[in-house]
């Protein structure tokens, strides 16, 4: 995020007059805790810096293996205060742990955030969903709305000035802590599971009122496009019943070839220090060891990253590539078979198709933030998010039964540019969607983009 400073004060005077026009005067915060047999088993008071170590909430702890509940099962239940930059608003949130999927397959447990809007009757919600990017699970939107403070929580507290409309609006929002609580950055699936897992939940809780007939709309940029699109295309097979909620899916700045997004930030100013954070991510994610592939430099920038977030990536590896990274056998990344594997599984060229409408924004202005690559194949984009891609899964999605898809390329905006006309054209397009209108198609007008076919291994040097 760019100037975080000015828009923390915007999204503070936003949110505070959306509190203010839906919410009950403020009271003591409260938190409740149950197993998924009982009912609430505690109550104390909400500390505001409440942090994954020291913050129980967090952990499952019931005697039953988490394998033994179905995805979406609420395992515990809190209600407290929400938090902008650890301030307590008169706004409450419900947050609720509960069994999902994790990028592996196997059962993990993950937290969402539920808040609800006073002038909603729980019949339509938005499950927003963050560009917090971290490596640090303390950087989490569930953290920052319980009151933790952290570098990394300056974004889900600065995108409350997303949320405020939805909820003058009388949408419910629901926002998962789409990473995980290990933060595997850029795991498209896993975001997708955690997201869909956490409409499930939040439909399941008594204390939302949400239900299994509330319709949802999917909502996210960047980061939070990543868990938006692979919640839309995961939702027919991995979660019916939500795909039968599911009004449609509005989404920024989208990675969708992440071998693609490498090679179009290697060398950049300000985004080449997401290289570093891809290939921790893709190693945490899916318990590979692509540390063994990097030389001394390359191993001293993991760690300073290991838990880092976004913001620390940002700007502080200006030129970075994954060749300075590497050990010279592996100057080309698809010499790591590893990394070929990891790559091609969160491709979402590889994913199936939405069954719901969509709206996809592309900004193609990088060169505002310091990107200027336009490599063969690839070309330009927003200074980290590849306009070509995109384009080209909009059309794949268009060939292959879904012709309600909008795509909107705005070609002088770069990806910090983008969210401030993406934003109130998303949730205008979610109303329409909530309206019954129809949805506007692009289909015959997307121009054309790149091959989204999966990556191939070459030998080590």
């Amino acid at each position: 995020m760019s100037k975080p400073g000015v828009r923390l004060t915007a999204v503070t005077a936003a949110l505070a007059t959306a509190a203010l026009t839906t919410a009950p005067a403020a009271t003591a915060a409260t938190a409740t805790e149950s197993t998924p047999t009982t009912t609430a088993a505690t109550t104390a008071t909400a500390a505001t810096t409440a942090t994954a170590a020291t913050d129980p909430f967090y952990a499952y702890e019931g005697g039953e293996p988490l394998s033994s509940f179905a995805p979406g099962t609420v395992l515990k239940t809190r209600t407290l205060q929400y938090h902008l930059v650890g301030v307590p608003t008169p706004l409450k949130a419900i947050q609720l742990l509960y069994r999902s999927t994790d990028a592996q397959g196997r059962p993990s447990a993950n937290v969402t955030t539920v808040v609800r809007s006073l002038t909603g009757d729980g019949s339509k919600a938005v499950s927003y969903q963050s560009f917090y990017d971290s490596l640090n699970p303390e950087d989490g939107p569930s953290r920052a709305i319980a009151g933790n403070l952290s570098l990394g929580g300056v974004i889900p507290n600065a995108e409350a000035l997303f949320m405020a409309p939805l909820l003058a609006k009388g949408y419910t929002l629901v926002i998962p802590d789409t990473q995980g609580q290990r933060a595997n950055f850029a795991a498209g699936p896993e975001y997708g599971t955690n997201t869909l897992d956490s409409i499930r939940a939040a439909t399941r809780s008594g204390e939302t009122g949400l239900s299994a007939g509330t319709r949802f709309g999917l909502m996210g940029y960047s980061g939070g496009a990543i868990a938006t699109n692979w919640a839309a295309a995961m939702a027919p097979a991995y979660a019916p019943d939500v795909n039968r909620q599911l009004v449609g899916f509005a989404e920024g700045g989208l990675l969708v070839a992440p071998a693609h997004n490498l090679r179009y930030v290697d060398g950049s100013l300000v985004w080449s220090g997401v290289i570093p954070m891809a290939v921790i991510g893709v190693s945490r994610s899916y318990g590979i060891d692509l540390k063994q592939y990097m030389n001394d430099y390359g191993k001293q920038v993991y760690e300073e990253l290991e838990h880092g977030s976004i913001l620390d990536a940002l700007g502080h590896y200006p030129g970075l590539t994954w060749k300075k990274m590497a050990k010279p056998p592996y100057a080309d990344a698809n010499s790591v078979p590893d990394f070929v594997d990891a790559v091609n599984r969160i491709n979402l060229g590889s994913a199936a198709t939405p069954a719901i409408p969509g709206f996809i924004a592309q900004g193609n202005g990088g060169f505002l933030e310091g990107t200027f690559g336009n490599p063969p194949g690839i070309g330009t984009g927003d200074a980290v998010m590849v306009a070509g891609d995109v384009r080209a899964l909009a059309r794949q999605y268009c060939a292959t039964g879904n012709d309600s898809i909008k795509y909107e390329q705005f070609n002088l905006l770069s990806h910090n540019g983008v969210p401030v006309v993406w934003a109130p054209l998303a949730i205008d397009w979610l109303d329409d969607r909530f309206a019954g209108r129809t949805a506007p198609s692009d289909c015959g007008d997307i121009p054309a983009g790149n091959s989204l076919a999966p990556e191939q291994p070459v030998p080590a040097s």
